[in-house]
């Protein structure tokens, strides 16, 4: 039986050509999608460099007008309390009560004397001398860190351990160490380093024992600060209480004077409740965010010594120079860390005697 083949309803046939319009149309549409594409793509990076230049530039302008910003913050602080009660028809007279003061800051340092231990005391002019001034650790101390580092672990790799020793052993005549002023004057990190590298001198190259180890001396360190941010924490928790016992001598020395015409009873009253006041105005308004204060810088700090436990730690590890001095760029926080091409000029222009 012969096959039968049916030819198709519709045929499309041949393929024709677009007409020349179509294709000049679609031409123009590919060009302004890949214009479209380039122009993104280039603001795209624009808002990036911009972006990270500003984050860059900003906190460094912040460390640089530290003690300004803590006027300029109490300033705003008493304009806006003190302004604000004397537009709303407040005498300020009212609120000069100077032994409601002796009552409530006296008992306030006689508290901070009694809860605290003798370093935490001793360290007060010093914390003073942090909040007014920020965190000593500014950009350039952050290059300078990644530099020493380099330094050293290229030391150790080119000549080996026996040429760091010599450098570890007594610091403070170190070439190297003292080619890094900061670091030199920072005998915490410089402690910090020696320590660990002499460790690895005498054989211990267990690179999870030195990190547990590390861990457990930042962990120390931390704890020190700590304690000096709960004891100004703790003054503001305290001061609101000491208030409302001034109050209530306050109110005890007016019921003394109850028959007393109602303006004197007046303003008796009102002058035990400027003890409230005060207690509540100072925990709030300076102690307690002189302790965040204190806590943020603190905590900023910490990242100087978590650098240089990364860097140890590849070095360790067995990472060449340069690796490990990026794993100590990448434990900084953004507003401080340098950039690539920054670290690789400053280990560029170091001496070649270091």
């Amino acid at each position: 039986m012969a096959e039968t083949h049916c030819s198709p309803i519709f045929s499309p046939g041949p393929t024709l050509p677009p007409p020349a319009s179509s294709r000049g149309r679609r031409t123009t549409l590919t060009n302004l999608r890949a214009n479209g594409c380039k122009l993104a793509l280039n603001l795209d990076r624009s808002f990036r460099w911009t972006s990270s230049e500003f984050a860059r530039a900003a906190p460094a302008a912040a460390q640089g007008s530290r003690s300004m910003r803590l006027i300029v913050g109490t300033i705003i602080v008493l304009v806006c309390v003190f302004g604000g009660y004397a537009a709303m028809g407040g005498k300020l007279l009212v609120l000069w009560q100077p032994f409601e003061f002796v009552i409530i800051l006296g008992a306030a340092v006689g508290a901070f004397i009694i809860g605290n231990t003798a370093p935490v005391l001793k360290a007060v002019p010093a914390m003073f001398g942090t909040l007014m001034k920020g965190s000593k650790y500014k950009p350039e101390a952050y290059v300078e860190l990644l530099a020493m580092q380099y330094s050293l672990y290229k030391l150790a790799k080119q000549k080996g351990l026996l040429a760091v020793e010599q450098h570890i052993e007594d610091p403070s005549e170190s070439t190297l160490f003292n080619a890094f002023p900061t670091f030199a004057a920072n005998h915490h990190a410089v402690e910090f380093v020696c320590d660990y590298m002499r460790m690895l001198t005498m054989g211990a190259d267990n690179v999870h024992e030195m990190d547990a180890l590390m861990d457990e001396e930042l962990e120390t360190h931390h704890q020190e600060q700590e304690r000096i941010v709960a004891a100004m924490q703790s003054i503001a928790d305290g001061t609101p209480a000491l208030g409302i016992v001034a109050a209530v001598l306050g109110v005890i020395k007016t019921m003394g004077s109850i028959t007393e015409p109602p303006e004197v009873l007046g303003h008796l009253i009102g002058g035990a409740l400027v003890g409230t006041f005060f207690g509540v105005f100072v925990a709030y308004g300076f102690f307690g965010p002189m302790a965040q204060s204190l806590r943020s810088i603190f905590e900023a700090e910490s990242k100087y010594y978590l650098s240089l436990k990364a860097g140890l730690l590849a070095h360790i590890s067995g990472q060449p120079p340069v690796m490990a001095v990026e794993f100590a760029r990448k434990a900084l926080m953004s507003d401080v860390r340098p950039t690539f091409s920054e670290v690789e000029a400053a280990t560029a222009d170091l001496p070649a005697n270091i």
